[in-house]
């Protein structure tokens, strides 16, 4: 994917050649006597008098949740004005969306030293800042107040981000490579100062020890909040599972929080304080490995998986039948149960047929009014008298069996499961015992999803056995809930099973104005469609008519500003991408600086990353179901994709509501008669040979979950 540069674009440090006139050659070079004061002129004065470093040194130690210190102000004034008056004027900015963060940024401040002469004369006290910065004078002023060890002063890495109404970072820790200090230094308007209701606060998480006395995982909501302020500098050491933070969102229209964002590095080959071999252990601790991993010890919530006919669970819920289920057709009883809940178009032969051919072909399909009108119209009440009303309280919400997932540097978002519901004394002696009613929410997760004839229609549309569920009702409220993008991969250790899980999303958000992925229109031309499919049952079921998901991500047009967020929506959005994919393009200087909040370092693409692009080249998204209402996705998913719930933002006319589930798949083996070629082509297509999750196949049959 092409990527769109820095107005001047930086070229690496080693291709520079020492140009007369230029501070990289020695006979222009300032004296050290010269260079140390011309370096100490460029923060406010008194900073590095020792009273005050002592009172940042004293503050850093004694600061909550985990270590930090505030400076402010930091650089002198009229530089830092000029800085921002440089950066506004000459430098180019790219909107960039992942499923952790949406900014605008600049290119890699790194190598300023590498532009043309020419260039240089339009930023001088940009790179006056930047040398100031990483100069000896100030790595050792924060490796004194930090008591971090040496810093880099050969490894530089800053960029320029600016976040405006609707940009965010979600939680996250900042161990990545050789990191060692993370810092922000904020470039807002200095001549309006900055309000904390304007959002873009940093937001420090205290993390809770687990019970094995090592874990420690980031609590739910953060407890220190920094405000944004001009000439402000925030910093703090990078901790593996410890230095937590976010940023807010900004609510404010029209407000612009800039911002330098950058880290100071561990010492580099060659430099005092260089231990051999330092860099690939911390590397170890990175966040996004931990993303990666299978640990989910302390997640909430754990799995609750149910298994069919199973012998062997592992202490899992058994659920036994007579039967496996696999009738081509429903009985009567089977009709009368689903018809409680699910529009009679969707149980006709012809209709069943036509979902099964569309997965068979594309291998995800939505339908459109799925609930039936009178059901519908009953979860549609219960969410609408709780969706923003004043009564909605954590109290009700808790009292409702609604949970926090956890941990936030993973998910947040509310929960029900199908567990059974607790039993509370009622009356005046508190003797009698009575259980709660079921919400309409979770009657679909208790008793729809998990019946016998649900798992029938499921084995009728994809063809496949199934072996077990796992059933989730969710609630994504606004200015607070997302998941990031995690994979799935069938357990190696278990010949039987499938390496095929079929997903379910029923989507039951009832407000509008959601994402462009929802066509203009589409819930009045549902409701419409829904009141003609309930006469009778005899219209065919909408086979995703707004389009089976794919090519449906908010691309943001060409800007029409600096910072323009316009098409960027306001997310809510679950989105499937392909992961690991290498897009065939150099990872230069700003490649790298793609990774910064949440990436792996390398050429192949950042697997938490999909790439909001102002054109209309290839994002990695293969299907996307935005936050809507009455409508069921089935997704078959292979270990290639990767799936992610987008940050809902403030801006939401409500909370994104659905229910998912996860249907295990039998992995029922090739024929014994057939032959060689047979077997291996059997092979092939069970996912015995190793799969290219590119999708560039030869023949275009290859099994890759979805295909474009």
């Amino acid at each position: 994917m092409t990527k769109r540069k820095s107005a001047y674009a930086v070229p690496d440090r080693a291709s520079i050649k020492k140009r007369p006139g230029s501070r990289l050659n020695p006979a222009n070079a300032a004296k050290p006597e010269e260079e140390a004061d011309r370096i100490k002129a460029s923060f406010t004065k008194r900073l590095f008098e020792k009273p005050v470093k002592d009172g940042y040194r004293d503050f850093y130690t004694a600061s909550e949740p985990y270590k930090h210190a505030v400076i402010q102000p930091l650089i002198d004034d009229s530089l830092l004005r000029n800085v921002r008056k440089e950066i506004l004027n000459n430098l180019h900015f790219t909107r960039k969306e992942t499923d952790i963060y949406r900014i605008h940024q600049s290119g890699d401040l790194a190598n300023l030293s590498g532009l043309s002469p020419t260039a240089l004369k339009l930023l001088p006290s940009v790179l006056q800042l930047r040398n100031a910065m990483y100069s000896k004078q100030f790595r050792d002023y924060i490796s004194e107040a930090t008591n971090c060890g040496p810093l880099s002063g050969k490894k530089t890495d800053m960029a320029i981000n600016v976040y405006t109404r609707g940009c965010h970072l979600l939680c996250h820790d900042d161990v990545i490579g050789s990191r060692r200090v993370s810092y922000i230094l904020y470039l807002t308007d200095p001549d309006d100062q900055w309000k904390p209701q304007w959002g873009g606060s940093l937001r420090l998480y205290p993390t809770i020890l687990m019970d094995d006395g090592r874990s420690r995982v980031p609590s739910a909501e953060w407890s220190k909040v920094i405000s944004p302020a001009w000439n402000q500098l925030t910093f703090f050491a990078v901790q593996p599972g410890e230095s937590f933070h976010d940023v807010e969102e900004v609510f404010e229209d029209g407000k612009v929080r800039m911002a330098i964002s950058g880290w100071f590095h561990i010492p580099q080959e060659g430099e005092e304080g260089y231990i051999e071999g330092e860099e690939e252990k911390l590397a170890e601790k990175s966040s996004l490995q931990q993303l990666q991993s299978k640990s989910d010890k302390y997640d909430l919530p754990q799995p609750n998986t149910k298994y069919y006919d199973t012998a062997d669970a592992e202490n899992e819920t058994i659920m036994v039948e007579d039967n496996d289920g696999d009738d081509e057709s429903f009985s009567e009883a089977d009709c009368e149960f689903l018809l409680k809940y699910i529009s009679p178009a969707y149980l006709t032969p012809d209709t069943l047929e036509a979902i099964s051919d569309e997965l068979s072909a594309n291998f995800s399909i939505q339908l459109t009014n799925f609930l039936s009108k009178k059901y519908a119209a009953k979860v549609k009440a219960y969410i609408e008298a709780r969706d923003g009303s004043k009564g909605d309280t954590k109290e009700k919400q808790e009292a409702e069996g609604w949970k926090v997932a956890v941990p936030p540097h993973k998910q947040r978002f509310l929960y029900l499961q199908d567990m059974p519901l607790e039993v509370k004394e009622t009356g005046k002696g508190k003797g009698k015992q009575e259980a709660p009613e079921e919400n309409p929410i979770q009657e679909i997760i208790s008793q729809l999803f998990p019946s016998k004839p649900f798992r029938k229609l499921l084995h009728l549309a994809t063809g496949m056995k199934l072996s077990c569920h796992d059933l989730l009702a969710r609630r994504f409220r606004r200015g607070l809930d997302y998941t990031l993008a995690t994979g799935w991969e069938a357990d190696p250790s278990n010949p039987q099973e499938g390496d095929v899980k079929i997903e379910v999303c029923l989507g039951l958000t009832p407000s509008k104005r959601w994402d462009s992925e929802v066509e203009d229109g589409d819930d009045d031309d549902e409701e419409e469609e829904e009141e003609e499919e309930e006469e009778g049952g005899k219209k065919r079921g909408n086979l995703a008519s707004k389009g089976n998901g794919k090519g449906k991500v908010p691309v943001p047009p060409k800007e029409t500003g600096p910072f323009s967020n316009d098409g960027a929506g306001v997310g809510g959005y679950e989105m499937y991408m392909a992961g690991d994919g290498d897009d065939g393009e150099s990872e230069d200087e700003e490649g790298e600086k793609d990774q910064k909040f949440g990436g792996k370092m390398g050429k192949k693409s950042d697997p938490a990353i999909y790439k909001s692009a102002a054109n209309d080249e290839d994002d990695g998204a293969v299907f996307t179901m935005g936050a809507i209402w009455n409508r069921l996705s089935i997704v078959l998913r292979d270990g290639g994709l990767l799936k992610f719930v987008k940050y809902v933002s403030q801006a939401a006319e409500g909370d994104r509501w659905d229910i998912v589930g996860g249907w295990g798949t039998v992995n029922e083996g090739d024929d014994g008669d057939d032959d060689e070629e047979e077997g291996d082509e059997g092979e092939k297509e069970n996912g015995d040979e190793e799969r290219d999750d590119t999708g560039d196949g030869d023949d275009g049959e290859e099994w890759n979950g979805i295909q474009n």
